[in-house]
């Protein structure tokens, strides 16, 4: 059970594609991420990728009313239905066509969906419709002469909305309605956006492409509609009785025939309790003229909030308008961004806008009446390269190709502070020893310092010729600072302390690929490893930088050393992983893993994916913390945990399933291979195309449609041992080993049982049932055992504990104290256990290491929470003495 890791969360990728919903209470934001879906708390400040995993990309997403259950279409139009209690997917559906649009009916009943120019309806599942048959279909709306692309319910849930391409919208009724057969709103001079029901009532409010709102106002009140066969013949009156109207001029004219038309529907017998919906557009707003800038851009995105009555609309350009209803008179406006902003959404009660910008992978939640970002979080714009765990791992730092730092909290999973002085590919990060300094190195030539304290660059290390730098490594005192070069192949070392160039190694005949020190805090020995087939090992500290040369059978790749620093292993292009023992440079080991790198056969690709995959490597290697087994990572969609003395594959991981990538499937579908080759390499620029004609200026012509390859960048394994985590195509993956419920019983014997431990508890054998509670490794009992202890009897319990239990019981305590209200008794368990057994673990500290790195993150986390808290009340209560006197 040491390697039942699972996928736990998704940091450094907030948006990809498609929209933005909010819960029913307004507090949580669902965004689609690629093949999976994120949900980021506002409210409690924590975000959270939810366990389930398509074979496409989301692009839609609809949650029900009540927020139980979630629909979500995939780009090739497999339509989910995911519950958010279980966290699991309850049915699939194909159509095998572009799902647009998903909407639930205001009653929970129905479900919409948009595929091509029709529109389905389908019932909810649920106890609102009664019906727990995933995806029965009710009904099917026909009439667009080209693609559907919105689609609204009306607050009654009986008239549908919908929007297409051929600039008109017609709205229909879901069941039969004397009123209604269907009407066809026209006019709107280009691709429907977005349209509207006005708060209790059959107005509505469309918006186009072209930046043009009009408000249409019904003929008739919700009240009025009446179930049954509509009334053909009165259609037609109704007809002729507006061409009459139209005929007519002035004000006196038009009410004289309004009152015609009243005549003459109430005339007839069959409309007489049955009036005929029509509508009348009473206004028209162009939304361009309130921007400042002028140019040839869209209005992308739309939303509507009917009890405020306020429209928030997006463009191309990246700004946004927040306009008040009726009238359409301007509240705000702000551009944040120069990108196209594609998704928005009001939350609930009005106060919050989620925007998304897939090209910047940008997130924001803006509250309009303060002018203020509730959530601002951005992913790397181009791709991550590299990430560290800070000592306690509470922190991870990523670099990526847009030459930015950013650190990421592991607890809520937010991007905190972002690193911008580089200028160019930041090529490796790490954190020194005590936590307080970051380390990047950096294209530009540069290694960047950053201070964790004030969160600034204070000091640049740079090289005596300009280099383009390709790793970088800091040694256990944190004092020094080692990078090796690309184009000029040489290793430099730096002293933190004073700033200067202290050595220049020189020795590579080909570009430095990997540094490291050596972890041992007594040595100071370095490992480099190049392309000329060689790892050299050196001592940083000597003076004649003495070296120790191992020739490879390959180019090297990566390396990394063994937490105790006796051995150093090596990742070469050939697909291998050797390790060397650091004094007498003989291999111990050696281990083939170019068969469990497979790749899949792109499209363009003219060779199998068998011989493709005999280019693939390893470009990452990690140590477990008891240097046992070695995590391994390269051009592949594959990770690897293996045994190193065994020379063994204990584990594989597949981290994604996503065909949106290349390379996925190892045999093309033959339904996509022609004469002329691949379907699938044919760009279709029929519909919204973003290549424009030659001579036009306003887009970069070379702009195509790239599907990138999967592939894992770096690894690393977190100080507290919980969880490891991969810089891949998708993003920065977190495998953790809390979420997979696993029996795991250790020692047991056939007398302990739950009943057996909660028998103990009452007859105050309390000692007796955590021991037997640990043995069953039920994590309820454990709790449960723990918390009825009485906390005079905790010091006599930690000395007799056995010590074969004590890593548990620490483990245990340290990851209760994260989430725990009983702060003070969990630390006194903790500090009896430092107390009376402090000499074992000093000794045990290598084993021992991530436990207590976990209970320092942990104990350092609530200390920090708390004196806020604290601050706060006390500012607080200085206040009310203040007034109070």
């Amino acid at each position: 059970m040491k390697f039942s890791y699972s996928f736990s969360n998704l940091y450094g990728t907030v948006y990809r594609t498609g929209n933005l919903t909010f819960s029913p209470d307004g507090n949580t934001v669902l965004s689609p991420v690629g093949n999976k879906i994120s949900m980021f708390d506002l409210k409690n400040h924590k975000s959270e990728t939810l366990p389930i995993e398509s074979r496409y990309n989301y692009t839609c997403l609809a949650l029900s009313p009540n927020g139980v259950s979630l629909v979500a279409a995939e780009e090739d139009g497999e339509i989910h239905l995911i519950s958010l209690i279980s966290r699991t997917i309850l049915h699939r559906m194909r159509t095998n066509r572009k799902i647009s649009c998903i909407k639930f009916s205001p009653d929970s009943k129905h479900v919409a969906f948009t595929k091509e120019n029709n529109v389905f309806v389908y019932k909810s599942p649920g106890p609102f419709s009664k019906d727990y048959s995933p995806f029965v279909l009710e009904k099917v709306f026909k009439g667009a002469y080209d693609e559907t692309t919105c689609v609204s319910w009306s607050d009654c849930s009986r008239l549908v909305a919908v929007g297409s391409k051929d600039m008109t919208v017609k709205i229909y009724a879901l069941a039969q309605l004397k009123n209604l057969t269907v009407c066809s709103l026209g006019g709107l001079a280009d691709t429907v956006v977005g349209v509207f029901f006005d708060a209790g009532s059959l107005d509505c409010y469309t918006v186009s492409a072209s930046g043009m709102l009009a408000a249409w106002d019904a003929s008739i009140e919700v009240e009025e509609l009446q179930a049954g066969a509509p009334v053909r013949g009165g259609n037609r009156k109704q007809k002729s009785t507006k061409k009459e109207e139209d005929g007519e001029e002035g004000e006196e004219n038009s009410d004289k025939s309004d009152g015609e038309e009243q005549t003459a529907n109430t005339s007839s017998d069959d409309t007489k309790d049955a009036p005929l919906l029509n509508y009348k557009r009473n206004a028209r707003y162009y939304l361009k003229d309130h921007l400042e800038e002028k140019g040839a851009f869209k209005l992308t995105a739309a939303d509507y909030h009917q009890k405020t009555k306020i429209l928030v609309s997006a463009f191309s350009n990246g700004t946004f308008l927040l306009l008040s209803l009726p009238d359409a008179s301007l509240i705000h406006s702000l551009a944040i961004s120069d990108q196209t902003i594609e998704s928005l959404t009001f939350n609930q009660s009005g106060d919050w806008i989620a925007f998304g910008c897939p090209d910047l992978g940008q997130l924001l939640v803006w509250e309009w009446q303060s002018e203020t970002y509730v959530l601002k979080q951005q992913g790397h714009a181009n791709g991550m390269n590299n990430l560290a765990y800070s000592p306690d791992g509470s922190l991870v730092a990523t670099g990526g190709e847009d030459s930015k730092v950013k650190l990421w909290n592991t607890s809520s999973g937010f991007c905190f502070v972002t690193f911008s002085e580089h200028e160019a590919a930041v090529t490796g990060v790490c954190f020194t020893p005590n936590g307080k300094v970051v380390l990047s190195s950096s294209m530009d030539g540069t290694v960047r310092a950053f201070d964790m304290t004030r969160y600034r660059n204070f000091k640049t290390f740079t090289t005596p010729r300009p280099v383009q730098l390709n790793c970088v490594s800091v040694d256990s005192s944190g004092d020094l600072i080692v990078s090796g070069g690309q184009d000029v192949f040489e290793i430099y070392l730096w002293s933190l302390t004073t700033g200067r160039l202290v050595d220049v190694l020189s020795g590579h005949e080909g570009p430095v690929s990997s540094v490291a020190f050596s972890s041992n805090p007594t040595s100071s020995q370095l490992a480099s490893v190049s392309w000329d087939k060689t790892v050299k090992i050196w001592d940083a500290l000597e003076s004649n930088s003495s070296r120790e040369s191992i020739q490879l059978t390959s180019e090297g790749t990566c390396v990394c050393w063994r937490p105790d620093g006796k051995t150093v292993s090596v990742g070469t292009l050939s697909g291998h992983i050797y390790t060397f023992d650091a004094q007498s440079t003989t291999q111990l080991s050696s281990i083939n893993g170019r068969k469990d790198l497979r790749m899949g056969r792109g499209e363009a690709d003219k060779i199998s994916a068998k011989k493709k995959s005999e280019s693939t490597s390893f470009n990452s290697l990690c140590y477990s913390a008891d240097g046992s087994t070695l995590l391994a990572g390269g051009n592949s969609k594959y990770i690897c945990i293996y045994n190193v003395q065994e020379q063994l594959l204990l584990k594989k991981f597949e981290i994604t399933q996503n065909r949106s990538f290349d390379c996925m499937d190892e045999i093309i579908n033959r339904r996509k291979m022609t004469e002329f080759g691949n379907l699938a390499l044919v760009e279709d620029r029929a519909s919204n195309s973003d290549i424009k004609l030659p001579g036009s200026k306003t887009k970069d012509m070379s702009s195509r449609t790239v599907k990138l390859e999967v592939r894992v960048s770096a690894l690393r394994f977190s100080p507290t041992g919980r969880s490891f985590s991969a810089v891949t195509t998708e993003g920065l993956l977190v495998y953790s080993l809390d979420r997979h419920l696993t029996f795991d019983p250790f020692l047991l014997d056939t007398k302990i049982t739950p009943e057996a431990i909660r028998n103990s508890l009452v007859t105050n054998q309390h000692s007796k049932a955590l021991i037997d509670a640990f043995k069953l490794n039920e994590k309820s009992l454990i709790v449960e055992s723990i918390e009825k202890t009485p906390s005079h009897d905790i010091d006599l319990i930690v000395k007799q504990w056995p010590l074969i239990f004590l890593k548990r019981l620490m483990s245990h305590l340290a990851g209760e104290l994260e989430s725990s209200r009983h702060i003070e008794f969990y630390l006194r368990w903790s500090k009896s256990i430092l107390l009376q057994h402090g000499s074992y673990i000093k000794d045990q500290a290598s084993d021992l290491m991530p436990v207590l790195n976990l209970l320092l993150k942990n104990v350092t986390r609530k200390s920090e929470d708390l004196g806020k808290v604290c601050e706060n009340n006390k500012f607080a209560i200085k206040y009310l003495l203040t007034v109070g006197e």
